[in-house]
């Protein structure tokens, strides 16, 4: 570390430093009207912490945002921990982190309640026809808008097609995706190590013991409770296996909710049997009507997996699920931000991880256009069959399945996203409403 002296971890004073209460106030705020995806909660979150109260400036704030952006894991709501920590430490951090999640999983543990006991009652099946479609339309929207922002050069389209086609016609898992991704944006910018020895790294803000030690702490938060779990009903026990799966998940999650969904949805779907595709589909519309990260859809996934063990529909094991996939999803991003928050300002001198970035985001588009393809053969098309000739492998839809009250309902989705940019809530509510009319008329 040369002549640099590290100094011990503590928040950065903010321009104006506003009371513990007075946080907690702002963040519980946040929480409840945190709708929009990652997108629009990270735009409210700017608008009401750096335009309002201006606690963080619009540098810190970008550069938390690279920060959390290269986590594994929700970004806006590690970018809420990040922003808590910043203003009141340990406490900041924990306190905003729980008040950005705990509105919109409160609100999926009741839907998803209803959805296993109520899931087949016709009403509810002609509600989320309506809802899927609309998710279609806002993930096909959330596509090019992430493609507009990152797809800067040719380079960046051919890595997009390529993890398309890697994660489409074979199969390849998301993490080996993003691990290729993330390598070769850093050879690409091997060329940039002679500029940068000519401009020396800052000293990084604290020991590297002190980082070690909340690592080992909050690695063990994470991981004993799930222990417990399985040490108390079983290895194979579906608790068990939800702990395993999403604590997996969340250390391979690079990307946002978006890029992940096609991942968790192929493995819950398909490699352990869950839940059905039009379900996942349902819990994803779940998520997309609450506040909250999106990821909450495992909350969704972990309430159903659960509460159809043994055969039965059981909601105490519901909430049990619930609780576990919470637990092991989002407990790591607190691992995440505490370990590396006093390292975001080092960001600015580290050119090989910034490119190491821009290759996964355009590895993410791939992945997220794929998302799109998988919803609509699902949402638009009653029936499908796969083409199989090694190596490849993937799904083609009958075209006489084609469902024409889906269609409608998609294109009217896409009318009220691009044509008249209504919010996501607002075409939600429009294509359930609309779909429970078409019923009505037949």
């Amino acid at each position: 570390m040369g002549d640099h002296e590290p100094v011990r971890a503590r928040p950065i004073e903010p321009a104006a430093n506003p009371s513990f209460g007075e946080a907690l106030r702002v963040f519980a705020q946040i929480g409840l009207l945190s709708f929009g995806g990652p997108a629009g909660q990270i735009a409210m979150m700017h608008r009401v912490l750096v335009e309002q109260k201006k606690w963080i400036d619009e540098a810190t704030y970008l550069l938390a945002l690279n920060f959390c952006t290269l986590l594994p894991g929700p970004e806006a709501m590690q970018l809420a921990t990040y922003s808590g920590w910043r203003l009141h430490g340990t406490r900041g951090g924990l306190a905003a982190g729980l008040l950005f999640v705990a509105p919109g999983a409160l609100v999926i543990l009741a839907l998803a309640a209803l959805y296993a006991s109520f899931g087949n009652v016709p009403v509810v099946v002609t509600v989320f026809t309506g809802i899927k479609a609309a998710v279609l339309a806002i993930v096909v929207e959330a596509l090019i808008r992430i493609a507009r922002r990152s797809l800067a050069g040719r380079v960046e389209w051919l890595i997009a097609a390529f993890s398309f086609a890697a994660i489409f016609f074979f199969h390849v898992p998301f993490p080996m995706i993003i691990l290729a991704a993330g390598l070769f944006g850093y050879w690409r910018n091997a060329p940039a190590r002679d500029s940068a020895a000519a401009s020396p790294v800052p000293a990084v803000a604290v020991p590297l013991a002190s980082t070690a030690r909340v690592i080992g702490i909050w690695f063990a938060i994470w991981t004993l409770p799930l222990l417990a779990v399985a040490m108390t009903f079983g290895f194979d026990h579906v608790l068990s296996q939800l702990a395993l799966f999403f604590s997996k998940l969340a250390v391979v999650t690079f990307g946002g909710a978006y890029a992940v969904l096609a991942y968790m949805a192929q493995q819950v779907v398909e490699g352990y049997g869950w839940l059905k595709p039009d379900e996942m589909l349902d819990g994803l519309g779940l998520a997309e009507t609450t506040p909250g990260p999106l990821i909450l859809v495992t909350e969704f996934v972990g309430f159903l997996a659960a509460a159809r063990h043994g055969g039965e529909t059981s909601l105490l094991f519901g909430v049990l699920g619930a609780a576990v996939t919470l637990w092991a999803t989002f407990v790591p991003c607190f691992l995440y931000v505490f370990a590396g928050a006093p390292y975001v300002e080092w960001l600015k001198s580290a050119p090989k991880l910034k490119s190491s970035l821009s290759a996964i985001t355009a590895a993410v588009v791939g992945v997220i256009f794929n998302l799109s393809l998988w919803f609509s053969l699902h949402v638009l098309f009653r029936a499908r069959f796969e083409v199989a000739a090694w190596p490849l492998r993937f799904e083609v839809p009958e075209i006489t399945s084609l469902d024409p009250a889906a269609l409608t309902l998609g294109i009217l989705a896409a009318l009220l996203l691009f044509v008249l940019r209504a919010g996501i809530v607002t075409t939600l509510g429009v294509s359930a409403a609309a779909s429970l009319l078409l019923a009505l008329l037949g």
